[in-house]
């Protein structure tokens, strides 16, 4: 079996969106860039796995930090046992980090050993999951963080181009006519609306009626039935999300910033979500999305990856819904270069579905010349601290 002979960390930044993008005025305080961070695992026998985390979009010197306190132990370890690396990686981390960062750093060494393993067999990564995958998995497109009509439009049109007919966008609870005539114009090209409420941090969360208010109000005025409202009352509000499901029938779903295989599944258990939205690059790789998928027979809660972060991580978390029964994937729309090269050989999307990789791995290859072309900027990050972009009031949006 092979050993892990070196680790070391891939930090790089790249050109996001544009300066007047709505996402970058509220998100990034240092302009239209953002950072990937990465895991590169050698093996003795010459083969490279590379892994993503989530945090370092956020904080990038965060996670380097807890890759250089782990990268002693699982060197001269063996390669192929992931799981035992897995349990060595949480020896470390676990007690001052059970939930949380580490989690992120966790998911981009299990995602690594996962490539570098698929590879050393020249398979894709989804075959040590499955022998038999679907041909393809219907995607929707995420965008929709919009403040003209125009912006909407486009967006709409890159869908249609791609064959895609289920767009997501970020509304709140006071974007009624504006979500109105999202639906509006989505029904005209034959397409569905799933709408981020963007909850996702809010602590106190947001009163359920007033979700149910913008549902009906919505829907009202559109005459057009949400596909799916997402995140749309805070995490810590398990009891209000079960409340919510009980009084739309809009299907509720949320969950992409768990960290722990056994919190999601305690909240499947718990039915919360109709559909849970985890993420490999955040939960701790395709290990833990072997457990939420195989928890979902049992809870009647379906499983659709969450895939905001980059090219890595989005590979990583089609290869698992492929190797894991995965009927809908989430497609990032934002414009992103080092996306763009690194995803050149290994996405393909046809008629709205993504197709089933054949590339050995997940499908990426760090090169030297990648890493001259993005090199590490260290003020690429994104803020969860919300700046105030000036949004046109809701009251614009009416015909």
């Amino acid at each position: 079996m092979p050993l892990i002979r070196q680790i070391r960390t891939l930090l790089l930044s790249s050109a996001y969106a544009h300066a007047e993008h709505p996402e970058i005025l509220e998100c990034f305080p240092n302009g239209p860039k953002r950072t990937v961070g990465m895991v590169e695992i050698t093996l003795d026998n010459g083969v490279k796995g590379v892994g993503e985390g989530y945090l370092a979009v956020f904080a990038p010197e965060v996670f380097r930090a807890i890759v250089d306190l782990c990268r002693p132990y699982l060197e001269g370890t063996e390669a192929f046992d992931r799981k035992e690396r897995v349990r060595d990686l949480c020896r470390i981390c676990d007690y001052w980090s059970l939930q949380g960062a580490a989690r992120h750093v966790i998911s981009a060494f299990e995602i690594a050993l996962v490539d570098a393993h698929s590879k050393s067999l020249d398979k894709p990564a989804w075959q040590l999951f499955t022998d038999s995958p679907e041909t393809s998995i219907r995607a929707y497109g995420s965008g929709g963080i919009c403040d003209t009509k125009e912006h909407f439009t486009q967006e709409m049109d890159m869908l249609s181009e791609l064959g895609i007919d289920l767009f997501k966008i970020r509304s709140v609870k006071t974007d009624i006519y504006r979500t109105a005539w999202v639906l509006n114009e989505a029904k005209d090209r034959g397409m569905q609306v799933g709408v981020d409420m963007c909850q996702n941090l809010a602590n106190p969360p947001q009163a359920v009626n007033d979700v149910v208010q913008f549902i009906e109000q919505t829907q009202n005025l559109s005459g057009q039935e949400m596909a799916f409202v997402e995140e749309a009352i805070g995490p810590h509000d398990t009891e209000g999300f079960k409340e919510l499901r009980k009084k739309t029938r809009v299907p509720v779903c949320g969950g992409e910033i768990i960290t722990t295989p056994w919190d999601m599944i305690s909240r499947m258990r718990d039915h919360v979500y109709e559909f849970v939205q985890p993420d490999a690059s955040v939960i701790g790789g395709f290990s833990a999305l072997e457990e939420i998928f195989a928890a979902s027979e049992e809870t009647k809660t379906a499983a659709v990856v969450h895939a905001w972060g980059g090219p890595v991580a989005m590979m990583a978390n089609y290869h698992a819904a492929f190797g894991l029964g995965g009927k809908l994937v989430e497609y990032p729309m934002l414009a992103f270069p080092l996306g763009d090269v690194l995803l050149s050989d290994s996405l393909r999307i046809e008629n709205g579905h993504i197709i089933c990789p054949t590339t050995p791995g997940i499908g990426i290859e760090i090169t030297p010349e990648v890493e001259a072309e993005f090199p590490f900027d260290p003020e690429a990050v994104y803020s969860c601290k919300l700046l105030n972009r000036g949004a046109p009031s809701d009251e614009s949006w009416k015909d």
